[in-house]
Protein backbone atom coordinates (compact mmCIF):
# COMPACT_ATOMS: atom_id res chain seq x y z
CA UNK A 1 0.00 0.00 0.00
CA UNK A 2 1.09 3.60 -0.86
CA UNK A 3 1.49 5.95 1.57
CA UNK A 4 1.20 9.64 0.84
CA UNK A 5 3.31 12.22 1.94
CA UNK A 6 1.56 15.41 3.34
CA UNK A 7 1.56 17.81 0.64
CA UNK A 8 3.62 21.27 1.34
CA UNK A 9 1.12 24.37 2.27
CA UNK A 10 4.53 27.16 2.53
CA UNK A 11 2.60 30.47 1.86
CA UNK A 12 5.74 32.66 1.80
CA UNK A 13 6.16 30.73 -2.12
CA UNK A 14 4.88 32.65 -4.79
CA UNK A 15 1.17 32.96 -5.71
CA UNK A 16 1.03 30.11 -8.67
CA UNK A 17 2.38 27.36 -6.14
CA UNK A 18 0.94 28.06 -3.03
CA UNK A 19 -2.40 28.21 -4.94
CA UNK A 20 -1.65 25.23 -6.90
CA UNK A 21 -1.05 23.36 -3.59
CA UNK A 22 -4.04 24.44 -1.70
CA UNK A 23 -6.32 23.27 -4.80
CA UNK A 24 -4.69 20.21 -4.73
CA UNK A 25 -5.29 19.62 -0.68
CA UNK A 26 -8.46 21.07 -0.51
CA UNK A 27 -9.98 20.16 -3.96
CA UNK A 28 -10.78 23.56 -5.05
CA UNK A 29 -9.41 27.16 -5.62
CA UNK A 30 -10.09 29.28 -2.86
CA UNK A 31 -12.50 32.10 -3.23
CA UNK A 32 -10.52 34.95 -2.11
CA UNK A 33 -6.76 34.69 -1.62
CA UNK A 34 -4.85 37.71 -0.13
CA UNK A 35 -2.09 37.16 -2.78
CA UNK A 36 -3.12 40.06 -4.71
CA UNK A 37 -2.36 42.23 -1.96
CA UNK A 38 0.95 43.77 -0.36
CA UNK A 39 0.71 42.29 3.02
CA UNK A 40 3.74 40.89 4.97
CA UNK A 41 3.70 37.90 7.13
CA UNK A 42 -0.37 37.14 6.98
CA UNK A 43 -1.75 35.10 4.53
CA UNK A 44 -5.51 34.73 4.79
CA UNK A 45 -7.89 33.11 2.27
CA UNK A 46 -11.33 32.05 2.22
CA UNK A 47 -13.51 29.16 0.73
CA UNK A 48 -17.13 28.40 1.07
CA UNK A 49 -17.81 24.06 0.24
CA UNK A 50 -21.20 23.35 -1.52
CA UNK A 51 -20.77 19.54 -1.21
CA UNK A 52 -19.03 17.01 1.22
CA UNK A 53 -15.62 16.09 0.82
CA UNK A 54 -12.12 15.21 2.19
CA UNK A 55 -8.97 17.23 1.87
CA UNK A 56 -4.79 15.78 1.76
CA UNK A 57 -3.15 15.81 4.64
CA UNK A 58 -0.96 18.70 4.86
CA UNK A 59 1.61 20.55 6.61
CA UNK A 60 3.28 23.88 6.69
CA UNK A 61 6.10 25.89 7.99
CA UNK A 62 3.64 28.88 9.20
CA UNK A 63 1.32 28.73 12.37
CA UNK A 64 -2.31 28.90 10.56
CA UNK A 65 -5.67 28.98 11.82
CA UNK A 66 -9.57 27.56 10.09
CA UNK A 67 -11.64 29.82 11.31
CA UNK A 68 -15.31 28.35 10.54
CA UNK A 69 -17.57 31.19 9.31
CA UNK A 70 -21.25 31.19 7.87
CA UNK A 71 -22.74 27.63 7.88
CA UNK A 72 -26.67 26.76 7.95
CA UNK A 73 -26.52 23.97 10.30
CA UNK A 74 -23.22 22.56 12.03
CA UNK A 75 -20.35 21.20 9.89
CA UNK A 76 -19.67 17.33 10.90
CA UNK A 77 -16.36 16.53 10.33
CA UNK A 78 -13.83 14.00 11.15
CA UNK A 79 -10.30 15.79 11.30
CA UNK A 80 -6.81 14.50 11.93
CA UNK A 81 -4.46 16.75 14.19
CA UNK A 82 -0.53 15.92 14.33
CA UNK A 83 -1.74 11.76 14.31
CA UNK A 84 -4.67 12.14 16.59
CA UNK A 85 -8.29 11.95 14.76
CA UNK A 86 -11.42 13.75 16.81
CA UNK A 87 -15.33 13.65 15.45
CA UNK A 88 -16.19 17.58 15.41
CA UNK A 89 -19.55 19.54 15.16
CA UNK A 90 -18.16 22.74 13.75
CA UNK A 91 -20.39 25.89 14.54
CA UNK A 92 -19.28 29.42 12.86
CA UNK A 93 -17.10 31.12 15.43
CA UNK A 94 -15.42 28.13 16.04
CA UNK A 95 -10.94 28.01 15.15
CA UNK A 96 -8.47 25.32 14.61
CA UNK A 97 -5.03 25.84 15.79
CA UNK A 98 -2.41 24.70 13.76
CA UNK A 99 1.40 25.00 14.76
CA UNK A 100 3.89 25.43 12.27
CA UNK A 101 5.41 21.69 10.98
CA UNK A 102 1.97 19.79 12.26
CA UNK A 103 0.23 17.48 10.15
CA UNK A 104 -3.88 18.11 9.55
CA UNK A 105 -6.59 16.40 7.43
CA UNK A 106 -10.61 16.43 7.83
CA UNK A 107 -13.19 15.18 6.40
CA UNK A 108 -16.42 16.70 6.32
CA UNK A 109 -20.33 15.55 5.89
CA UNK A 110 -22.39 19.18 5.12
CA UNK A 111 -21.61 22.49 3.47
CA UNK A 112 -20.08 25.65 5.22
CA UNK A 113 -17.49 28.52 5.01
CA UNK A 114 -14.24 29.07 6.72
CA UNK A 115 -11.54 31.34 6.37
CA UNK A 116 -7.74 30.20 6.42
CA UNK A 117 -5.02 32.50 8.25
CA UNK A 118 -1.78 31.72 7.90
CA UNK A 119 1.20 33.41 9.96
CA UNK A 120 4.77 33.66 9.69
CA UNK A 121 7.09 32.82 12.63
CA UNK A 122 9.19 35.96 12.60
CA UNK A 123 5.32 38.10 13.79
CA UNK A 124 5.07 36.00 16.95
CA UNK A 125 9.21 36.72 17.12
CA UNK A 126 8.40 39.88 16.91
CA UNK A 127 6.08 40.16 20.05
CA UNK A 128 8.39 37.76 22.05
CA UNK A 129 11.23 39.20 22.39
CA UNK A 130 10.09 41.73 24.62
CA UNK A 131 9.46 38.77 27.05
CA UNK A 132 11.00 35.44 26.57
CA UNK A 133 13.32 33.35 24.04
CA UNK A 134 10.88 32.86 20.97
CA UNK A 135 12.50 28.81 21.00
CA UNK A 136 10.78 28.74 23.85
CA UNK A 137 7.79 28.79 23.26
CA UNK A 138 5.31 26.13 22.76
CA UNK A 139 1.57 26.03 21.03
CA UNK A 140 -0.15 23.06 21.14
CA UNK A 141 -2.89 21.93 17.91
CA UNK A 142 -6.46 22.65 19.01
CA UNK A 143 -9.18 21.05 17.74
CA UNK A 144 -12.29 23.49 16.68
CA UNK A 145 -13.26 25.36 19.67
CA UNK A 146 -14.84 28.90 19.91
CA UNK A 147 -12.71 32.13 20.28
CA UNK A 148 -14.61 35.22 19.54
CA UNK A 149 -11.16 37.77 18.80
CA UNK A 150 -9.83 35.22 16.81
CA UNK A 151 -13.44 34.76 14.61
CA UNK A 152 -13.92 38.49 14.45
CA UNK A 153 -10.42 39.64 13.22
CA UNK A 154 -10.78 37.13 10.87
CA UNK A 155 -13.86 38.34 9.38
CA UNK A 156 -12.17 41.60 9.15
CA UNK A 157 -9.03 40.53 6.84
CA UNK A 158 -12.19 38.33 4.86
CA UNK A 159 -13.82 41.75 4.88
CA UNK A 160 -10.68 43.66 3.43
CA UNK A 161 -10.05 40.80 0.88
CA UNK A 162 -13.88 41.27 -0.39
CA UNK A 163 -12.51 45.04 -0.92
CA UNK A 164 -9.53 44.77 -2.79
CA UNK A 165 -7.63 44.45 -0.32
CA UNK A 166 -5.35 46.84 -1.68
CA UNK A 167 -3.94 49.61 0.64
CA UNK A 168 -4.31 47.67 4.23
CA UNK A 169 -0.89 46.44 4.45
CA UNK A 170 -0.67 48.10 7.67
CA UNK A 171 -4.18 46.93 8.66
CA UNK A 172 -3.55 43.52 8.16
CA UNK A 173 -0.16 43.73 9.96
CA UNK A 174 -1.77 45.23 12.56
CA UNK A 175 -4.45 42.31 12.97
CA UNK A 176 -1.40 39.45 12.42
CA UNK A 177 0.15 41.51 15.62
CA UNK A 178 -2.84 41.07 17.80
CA UNK A 179 -3.66 37.47 16.88
CA UNK A 180 -0.36 36.77 17.95
CA UNK A 181 -0.31 38.00 21.27
CA UNK A 182 -3.49 36.68 21.82
CA UNK A 183 -2.28 33.32 20.68
CA UNK A 184 0.50 33.23 23.10
CA UNK A 185 -1.52 34.90 26.08
CA UNK A 186 -4.09 31.87 26.02
CA UNK A 187 -3.06 29.06 23.89
CA UNK A 188 1.01 29.01 24.60
CA UNK A 189 2.20 26.41 27.05
CA UNK A 190 4.56 28.64 28.48
CA UNK A 191 2.42 32.15 28.44
CA UNK A 192 4.78 35.16 28.72
CA UNK A 193 3.92 37.86 30.22
CA UNK A 194 2.99 40.66 27.99
CA UNK A 195 3.93 44.14 29.25
CA UNK A 196 1.51 46.97 29.94
CA UNK A 197 2.91 50.62 29.38
CA UNK A 198 1.06 53.89 29.91
CA UNK A 199 3.27 56.75 29.20
CA UNK A 200 3.09 56.89 25.36
CA UNK A 201 5.63 57.19 22.98
CA UNK A 202 8.66 59.51 24.26
CA UNK A 203 7.90 62.84 21.94
CA UNK A 204 11.26 62.34 19.93
CA UNK A 205 10.23 59.22 18.53
CA UNK A 206 6.94 60.60 17.63
CA UNK A 207 7.36 63.21 15.80
CA UNK A 208 9.88 60.83 14.25
CA UNK A 209 7.24 58.59 13.43
CA UNK A 210 4.62 60.90 12.31
CA UNK A 211 6.84 62.81 10.04
CA UNK A 212 7.80 59.76 8.62
CA UNK A 213 3.98 58.77 7.79
CA UNK A 214 3.31 61.97 6.63
CA UNK A 215 6.50 61.89 4.24
CA UNK A 216 5.62 58.31 2.93
CA UNK A 217 1.30 58.65 2.56
CA UNK A 218 1.69 57.53 -0.86
CA UNK A 219 3.66 54.58 0.36
CA UNK A 220 1.99 51.09 1.39
CA UNK A 221 3.35 51.51 5.05
CA UNK A 222 3.68 48.35 7.34
CA UNK A 223 3.65 48.00 11.17
CA UNK A 224 7.24 46.36 11.08
CA UNK A 225 8.36 48.97 9.18
CA UNK A 226 7.17 51.90 11.51
CA UNK A 227 8.33 50.27 14.13
CA UNK A 228 11.90 49.77 13.28
CA UNK A 229 12.30 53.56 13.09
CA UNK A 230 12.00 53.82 16.25
CA UNK A 231 14.18 50.42 17.39
CA UNK A 232 11.08 48.50 18.65
CA UNK A 233 8.72 45.84 18.71
CA UNK A 234 5.53 46.13 16.61
CA UNK A 235 3.56 45.04 19.82
CA UNK A 236 5.33 47.46 22.30
CA UNK A 237 5.52 50.20 19.40
CA UNK A 238 1.30 49.86 18.40
CA UNK A 239 0.61 49.69 22.25
CA UNK A 240 2.37 53.07 22.61
CA UNK A 241 1.80 55.27 19.31
CA UNK A 242 -2.34 54.54 20.55
CA UNK A 243 -1.44 55.57 23.61
CA UNK A 244 0.31 59.15 22.31
CA UNK A 245 -2.23 59.51 19.57
CA UNK A 246 -5.47 58.24 20.35
CA UNK A 247 -5.31 55.91 17.27
CA UNK A 248 -3.42 52.91 16.18
CA UNK A 249 -0.89 52.81 13.67
CA UNK A 250 -3.49 52.15 10.45
CA UNK A 251 -6.16 54.34 12.02
CA UNK A 252 -3.44 57.48 12.10
CA UNK A 253 -2.06 56.61 8.78
CA UNK A 254 -6.08 56.93 7.25
CA UNK A 255 -6.93 60.15 8.98
CA UNK A 256 -3.20 61.51 7.44
CA UNK A 257 -4.40 60.44 4.13
CA UNK A 258 -7.78 62.29 4.49
CA UNK A 259 -6.64 65.10 5.95
CA UNK A 260 -3.52 65.47 2.58
CA UNK A 261 -6.33 64.65 0.53
CA UNK A 262 -8.70 67.60 1.62
CA UNK A 263 -5.49 69.85 1.00
CA UNK A 264 -4.85 68.97 -2.52
CA UNK A 265 -8.54 69.22 -3.71
CA UNK A 266 -9.01 72.61 -2.09
CA UNK A 267 -6.31 73.83 -4.71
CA UNK A 268 -8.52 72.20 -7.54
CA UNK A 269 -5.02 71.19 -9.63
CA UNK A 270 -6.11 67.31 -9.64
CA UNK A 271 -9.10 65.13 -10.13
CA UNK A 272 -10.83 63.31 -7.32
CA UNK A 273 -8.93 60.10 -9.21
CA UNK A 274 -5.50 61.58 -9.26
CA UNK A 275 -5.75 62.94 -5.20
CA UNK A 276 -6.78 59.22 -4.59
CA UNK A 277 -3.18 57.72 -5.59
CA UNK A 278 -1.05 60.67 -4.43
CA UNK A 279 -2.49 60.31 -0.55
CA UNK A 280 -2.06 56.42 -0.74
CA UNK A 281 -5.39 55.07 -1.45
CA UNK A 282 -6.31 52.35 -3.62
CA UNK A 283 -8.45 53.84 -5.88
CA UNK A 284 -11.22 56.92 -5.79
CA UNK A 285 -13.59 54.77 -3.93
CA UNK A 286 -11.37 53.80 -0.84
CA UNK A 287 -11.35 57.48 -0.59
CA UNK A 288 -14.41 58.60 -1.20
CA UNK A 289 -15.37 55.97 1.98
CA UNK A 290 -12.78 57.98 4.42
CA UNK A 291 -13.39 60.82 3.49
CA UNK A 292 -17.09 60.69 4.27
CA UNK A 293 -16.38 58.76 7.30
CA UNK A 294 -13.93 61.13 8.63
CA UNK A 295 -15.23 64.42 7.40
CA UNK A 296 -19.10 63.80 7.05
CA UNK A 297 -19.27 64.64 3.42
CA UNK A 298 -17.70 63.42 0.26
CA UNK A 299 -14.93 64.67 -1.71
CA UNK A 300 -16.99 66.08 -4.74
CA UNK A 301 -19.38 67.02 -2.43
CA UNK A 302 -16.74 69.03 -0.58
CA UNK A 303 -16.03 70.80 -4.09
CA UNK A 304 -19.50 71.75 -4.99
CA UNK A 305 -19.69 73.73 -1.76
CA UNK A 306 -16.15 75.11 -2.04
CA UNK A 307 -17.33 76.03 -5.82
CA UNK A 308 -20.96 77.43 -4.63
CA UNK A 309 -18.95 79.91 -1.58
CA UNK A 310 -16.95 81.19 -4.52
CA UNK A 311 -19.43 82.22 -6.45
CA UNK A 312 -21.14 83.76 -3.78
CA UNK A 313 -17.75 85.30 -2.67
CA UNK A 314 -17.49 86.66 -6.03
CA UNK A 315 -21.29 88.75 -5.89
CA UNK A 316 -19.91 89.87 -2.38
Amino acid sequence: MVVEEPISIDFSQDRAKVLGALKQALLQLPQLSSYDTDWDGIYCAYDNYANPGKSREVISPQYNLLIFTENPKPIYAIRQLDGTIKKEAVKPGDVVIIPSEVTHQAEWFNPGGFIILGFDSKVFNSTLFETIDPDRVEIPPNFAQPDPLIYQLGLKLKTELESGGLGSRLYAEAIANLLSVHLLQNYSIQTPQIKNYSDGLPKYKLKQVCEYIDANLDRSLGLNELAQLVQMSPSYFSRLFKQSTGYAPHQYLIRCRVKRARELLLHKKFTIAEVSYQVGFANQGHLNYHFKRITGTTPKAMQKQMSKNSVISHFF
